[in-house]
């Protein structure tokens, strides 16, 4: 069973992602609160596995409370709601260790599989919105040299591999374009999480958009 605390201001979001989570068979929602700083008091004494988290919200944040949270050993996992024009909100939860970000009005089914995601390791950086949200700010990150920033610790196919993760595509669709196995894919996705000292998928994100590896005005490759 996966338990699942939702942490949104709006009382009528919560209870529409209670409804869609609650006929799951799988899953199970725990608990509840209406801004960060209820949510972190909240998991002081709550088990959860993963907290559903609304970026704009009153006393403390959706990027202030995941930083919280993601840094408490053996804590939840986090997965940041957004809207279009709140894209920088999800970025910067994701760099203080989110696992991933949804737009509020996500398909249910979507939500259940993202949820799932999430909680058996996985990121949540859907390919298409990843493109949308993360060219639109990119610019505005702080610049970086990706040919200086641990440029020997990755061998060429890594940094390939690390270049179409970044860009949003998915193991299998980068096995396509490097004509590999997927499993090799993501053999070599594991062993550039480990030599970055990287978390997940999402973070891979970051840290490439933040070392110049992808840039707003470069092409896919």
């Amino acid at each position: 069973m996966i338990r699942v605390m939702l942490v949104d201001d709006q009382e009528l979001v919560r209870t529409g992602f209670r409804m869609v989570l609650g006929a799951q068979p799988d899953i199970e929602v725990v608990g509840e609160a209406a801004d960060g700083r209820a949510a972190v008091e909240t998991l002081r004494t709550l088990e959860a596995d993963v907290v559903l988290m609304d970026v704009r919200m009153p006393r403390m944040d959706g990027v202030e409370a995941a930083r919280l949270i993601c840094a408490t050993p053996g804590g939840p996992r986090v997965l940041i709601l957004t809207t279009f024009d709140l894209d920088e909100y999800a970025f910067a939860a994701i760099k203080a260790g989110a696992s991933g970000f949804l737009l509020k009005d996500v398909p249910p089914a979507e939500l259940v599989t993202a949820i799932r995601s999430v909680h058996s390791g996985d990121a949540v950086v859907a390919p298409s919105t990843t493109r949308r949200l993360l060219d639109r700010f990119a610019v505005l990150l702080p610049e970086g040299d990706a040919r200086t920033r641990d440029a020997g610790l990755l061998t060429a196919r890594e940094r390939e591999v690390l270049y179409h993760v970044a860009r949003g595509l998915s193991n299998g669709e980068i096995a396509a374009r490097l004509h590999l196995a997927e499993a090799t894919v993501k053999t070599h996705l594991g062993r550039i999480l480990a030599k970055l000292g990287l978390r997940d998928r999402a973070q891979v994100v970051v840290y490439a958009y933040e070392t110049g590896v992808v840039t707003p005005d470069r092409p896919h490759g």
